[in-house]
């Protein structure tokens, strides 16, 4: 191929009808390998024997130019042709879908129906996909009905992108329908489906489609694990996430760096950021998903001098950071209280031509606020180049509670109000931020506001895997099959806590209420029944992995220091900011969160 390259004069020695069809060898070659600059060389060789205008040569420059990640350069070569197939319709649509120009996919979509040309089981799946992009199912749903007239339904791979349109479009009960009229379906559809109930939080329907999945014997691929991994680190069922790694293995997609962030993720959220290291260092090539799944790892896990590390590598091995990466380091800089590197970073983004959005806002405000640098906050959102939204001034009135500023409290909840409807959040953040400073009356307005409103504060919830089952805890719960025993290791341990010098903060009880009652509720919030409940149950050398759904209270956070010091255990918490590991009577955020 090589010599035929740099040897044209022999191509031309050859018959004319010998002549193309290598050319046409050779662009397919060479657009497997993706070589881009003999590919040119190849196309002005075509110009020069005048071959371009043979409809297979051009169909063949389209896709080349396609996989080449240049779909303007296939647009000309299709608008050059002088004459136009179905087969080159296709090409040209297919190069636009791929390469993320769905308007334009579209365009010539319509293009094509009206010289009347017919759309065919290839040009249909590239039309559809440009409305999933586009999350457009209205005109999804246009494409669903030409594919009725035309007999193209229950063709799989139009059905299976009708599918997955419909499903990446949030009409699931429209996709399912479609998916259990499909008289054959295949991996797409299947893909389709599952990542469309993981989108909605269906995550059970999730899992119980890849099972069935499974048992069809269906050859899945890295966009089906990736999708049902997610499911397995948003529920944080590490047991499960771990067979199915096992699974990733055994069919060799654990080395797909789609399939490794998912991965690392699973890893991170379930508390195992030694198995989040393990997937990332063994993948042989990383994409940018994969580096920033690390990143935010490493800065909820307050691993902050590995997250700066992993930027610079990333800056190394020529990875261009994205407004995600910019996030991720952030974030690091919120968490530990790093304000001048959260500057210096949140300048570095106009040197990548970034804009920094709101929520790239919202994280310094969050990083000043946090580190009592409240009129600093201020000026950041006054210097907003749009409105400020309802997660910044969030982001504001949590520094405002941190630092007992009750006055700047309300005058960020003035504002968010202004806004109009707000979530329930807001109106929590406000009121345990009177309540922090002992304004009881101003925090009871702030509750009955929310209840007038129709809104009801989450309820605190924490959970812990043990084999197959996820075992819930609210406040107080006493619904448990081994209530008795939890509350009975609960008073066992808190003894040995106070002999230890655990004393109560009755303080984060953010209620009116006398002493007694405080030293009760907060005795038995839902982190501390899941801790007794794993410390009756887990083996002495398996850490103890926890997951809340909302910030864990000043008095819990000491509270289970003094409980891993005295127990001896590793105890991992996750809660709605980040993860806190507990090892003898210390914590690795380091009392900053």
């Amino acid at each position: 191929m090589l010599l035929s390259l740099s040897k044209p004069k022999r191509l031309n020695q050859h018959s004319f009808e010998q002549n193309y069809r290598h050319v046409c060898d050779l662009l397919l070659s060479l657009t497997q390998s993706r070589s881009l600059q003999k590919g040119l060389q190849l196309h002005a060789h075509v110009i020069k024997s005048g071959l371009q205008p043979i409809p297979l040569i051009y169909h063949h420059l389209i896709n080349f130019y396609s996989k080449s990640q240049l779909p303007l350069l296939s647009r000309q070569i299709f608008d050059d042709a002088p004459h136009k197939s179905s087969t080159t319709w296709s090409s040209v649509i297919s190069s636009f879908a791929q390469n993320e120009l769905p308007l334009l996919a579209l365009h010539y979509f319509r293009g094509m129906l009206r010289t009347g040309a017919r759309p065919d089981d290839h040009i249909f799946p590239s039309a559809i996909k440009s409305c999933a992009i586009l999350s457009r199912c209205d005109v999804g749903q246009s494409m669903h009905c030409l594919a009725v007239k035309t007999g193209f339904e229950f063709d799989v791979f139009v059905g299976s992108s009708m599918v997955d349109m419909y499903a990446k479009g949030g009409e699931i009960k429209l996709a399912r329908k479609l998916f259990d009229e499909m008289p054959e379906k295949n991996v797409v559809s299947w893909s389709g489906m599952i990542y469309g109930y993981a989108q909605l939080g269906e995550d059970e329907e999730a899992l119980r489609l890849f099972k069935q999945a499974l048992f069809v014997n269906l050859d899945v691929n890295d966009f089906t694990f990736t999708s049902v991994i997610r499911v397995c680190g948003n529920s944080t069922l590490l047991q499960l996430g771990k067979q199915i790694h096992g699974l990733c293995f055994k069919t060799s997609f654990d080395s797909s760096a789609f399939v490794g962030s998912s991965l690392v993720s699973l890893y991170s959220k379930c508390g195992d950021i030694e198995g989040a290291y393990r997937v990332f260092n063994d993948i042989p090539v990383r994409n940018l998903g994969m580096w920033n799944a690390m990143l935010i790892a490493c800065a909820q896990h307050a691993h902050t001098d590995r997250a700066f590390e992993l930027f610079k590598e990333m800056e190394g091995v020529g990875m261009k950071p994205n407004f995600i990466t910019f996030l991720c380091v952030l974030y690091a800089c919120s968490h530990t209280g790093l304000v001048e590197k959260g500057r210096y970073y949140f300048e570095r983004m106009k040197g990548y031509g970034i804009e920094p959005s709101d929520q790239h806002y919202t994280s310094m405000v969050d990083l000043l606020g946090r580190a009592g640098k409240l009129q600093d906050a201020i000026s950041i959102i006054k210097e907003m180049p749009m409105e400020p939204t309802e997660s910044v001034w969030g982001a504001f009135l949590t520094g405002c509670r941190i630092h007992g500023d009750t006055e700047l409290a309300s005058f960020a909840a003035d504002k968010v109000f202004e806004l109009g409807p707000v979530s329930p959040g807001i109106h929590v953040l406000l009121s345990n931020a009177y309540a922090a400073a002992g304004r009881w009356e101003e925090a009871a307005k702030a509750r009955k506001m929310l209840r007038d409103r129709g809104m009801k504060k989450e309820t605190g919830l924490s959970w812990v895997e043990e084999g197959n089952k996820v075992h819930t805890f609210a406040s107080g719960d006493r619904c448990h099959a081994k209530t008795k025993e939890i509350y009975e290791k609960l008073e066992e341990l808190g003894e040995e806590m106070e002999r230890a010098g655990y004393v109560a903060d009755t303080s984060f009880v953010l209620r009116e209420v006398d002493g007694d009652e405080k030293n009760q509720t907060i005795r038995y919030h839902s982190e501390r029944l899941a801790i007794a409940f794993a410390l009756i149950t887990f083996p002495p050398e398996r850490p103890i992995r926890i997951m809340k759904n909302l910030r864990v209270c000043g008095d819990c956070h000491t509270a289970i220091k003094f409980m891993s010091k005295c127990s001896g255990r590793v105890i991992i918490v996750r809660d709605n900011k980040r993860f806190h590991r507990f090892e003898d009577g210390k914590c690795s955020c380091g009392d900053y969160w």
